[in-house]
């Protein structure tokens, strides 16, 4: 994880609710996702971890991968967006994120979906995540970890999981 002292981020003066997704296939995937879901509650300046259930899903992208460990976290951060942002992106590199292809295979993937009621569009984020409208594997953890939350357009959660299909995707027992 990146070494940044207290002093070194510009925070926030009230922690706000963040949403983060979460996502694996290789080298363990389940194992990935839980220790993942550990790490996010390690973070500096967060706090308050909660999360969804683990599910499996089918992949998205190029075929021939194999399917996913998925989860949805909730935590409430001082962070500004690109903080955290750099936080999770290190996890993903202590993980041995690598970046071969679009939406190709990866043992750890971290996506910020919701921050506060912000709607960000930079060069390295933009939030909502432009692509959780469209994923089962996003929607459904989410609405189980917050049945009534409302997105930056005013529409509910369950506005988004009536309009996706549930699929294959599949809550995990363990």
């Amino acid at each position: 994880m990146s070494s940044h002292t207290q002093t070194e981020f510009e925070l926030l003066a009230q922690p706000l609710c963040c949403y983060i997704g979460l996502g694996s296939n290789l080298e363990d995937p389940l194992k990935q996702v839980q220790q993942a879901l550990q790490e996010l509650a390690e973070l500096p300046h967060c706090s308050n971890l909660a999360h969804s259930r683990l599910y499996r899903s089918d992949p998205v992208g190029p075929a021939g991968q194999p399917d996913y460990i998925n989860a949805v976290a909730r935590l409430e951060t001082r962070l500004q967006p690109l903080d955290l942002l750099d936080q999770l992106q290190a996890l993903e590199q202590q993980h041995r994120r690598v970046r071969l292809q679009h939406w190709g295979p990866r043992t750890l993937d971290l996506d910020i979906l919701l921050y506060g009621d912000r709607q960000i569009d930079l060069p390295r984020l933009q939030v909502p995540h432009p692509h959780m409208s469209d994923r089962n594997f996003v929607l459904y953890p989410l609405q189980e970890l917050e049945p009534t939350l409302k997105f930056p357009d005013g529409r509910s959660i369950c506005d988004h999981v009536n309009l996706c299909t549930l699929g294959t995707l599949e809550p995990l027992e363990v």
